[in-house]
C-alpha cells in the first residue's frame, strides 16, 4: 500500500512539473499572432495574410484542440496570448506607424528592405535620389532603434526578458513572409523572372535603355 501511495505521489509530482514546464516554453503561436497584429497596425494594411487564415476548417480543428488542452491542462493556456498593450509598446508602434509612410516608397522600390534579424537596411542606395539619402539613412536608424526597443519591451511586458531573441526572430519571419506577398513584392518578383528569361542581347539592350 505504501508503495502504491508513493507511486501515486511521484506520478502527481511529474504531472505538476510538466504543467509548470509548459509555462516556460516560448509561446510561438501567440508570438505570431502578436507580430501579425502589430505589423498590420504599423503598415496599415493586410499585406498578404498567411495561407492558414484562409482555411476555416483548419482553424476550427485547432480551436477544438486548444479547447481540449485547456480542459486537460489548464496551465497550458497561461501564455496563450502575449501582452502587447503596455504604454511603452503602444508608444513605439505609434512612432513606427508614423514613420512607415516615409519608408514605404523605399520598401516598394527595393531601396530599403528587411534584414534577417528583424531590422531594416538600405539595400540599394542608387535607388534613392542623392538629395534624399541622408533622410533615408536617418529613417532607417530610427526604425531600427524602435524595432530593437519593441522586441525588448514585448519580452519585458510578458515577464520573460529571455524571450527577446525569439520575439525578434518571429517578427523577422512574419514580416518577411507578409511583405513577400505584397503586390509590390510580387511585381518585383515577376520582373526578375521576366529578365531571367531574356536572351543575353535583350537583357543588355534593356540595361542600356533600349
Amino acid at each position: 500500500m505504501n508503495a502504491v501511495r508513493m507511486l501515486g505521489a511521484v506520478t502527481v509530482g511529474v504531472l505538476l512539473s510538466a504543467c509548470v514546464t509548459i509555462n516556460v516554453y516560448f509561446p510561438a503561436a501567440a508570438a505570431e499572432r502578436a507580430a501579425d497584429r502589430i505589423i498590420d497596425d504599423v503598415w496599415g494594411e493586410q499585406a498578404g495574410k498567411p495561407a492558414e487564415e484562409a482555411q476555416p476548417q483548419t482553424r476550427l480543428g485547432r480551436t477544438v484542440l486548444v479547447a481540449v488542452l485547456e480542459v486537460l491542462v489548464p496551465s497550458a493556456h497561461a501564455q496563450a496570448d502575449l501582452d502587447i498593450s503596455s504604454p511603452s509598446i503602444e508608444r513605439i508602434t505609434a512612432s513606427m506607424s508614423r514613420r512607415h509612410d516615409g519608408l514605404k516608397p523605399y520598401y516598394e522600390s527595393g531601396a530599403v528592405g528587411q534584414t534577417g534579424d528583424g531590422l531594416v537596411a538600405v539595400r540599394d542606395a542608387g535607388a534613392v535620389p542623392l538629395k534624399d539619402r541622408a533622410e533615408v539613412n536617418t529613417l532607417v536608424q530610427q526604425e531600427n532603434a524602435d524595432r530593437n526597443a519593441l522586441y525588448r519591451e514585448i519580452a519585458l511586458a510578458n515577464g520573460h526578458p529571455e524571450w527577446e531573441a525569439d520575439i525578434r526572430a518571429t517578427f523577422a519571419r512574419r514580416g518577411g513572409c507578409r511583405r513577400s506577398r505584397s503586390p509590390a513584392a510580387r511585381s518585383r518578383g515577376e520582373q526578375r523572372r521576366t529578365e531571367a528569361r531574356r536572351p543575353p542581347g535583350a537583357e543588355r539592350a534593356a540595361a542600356e535603355g533600349w
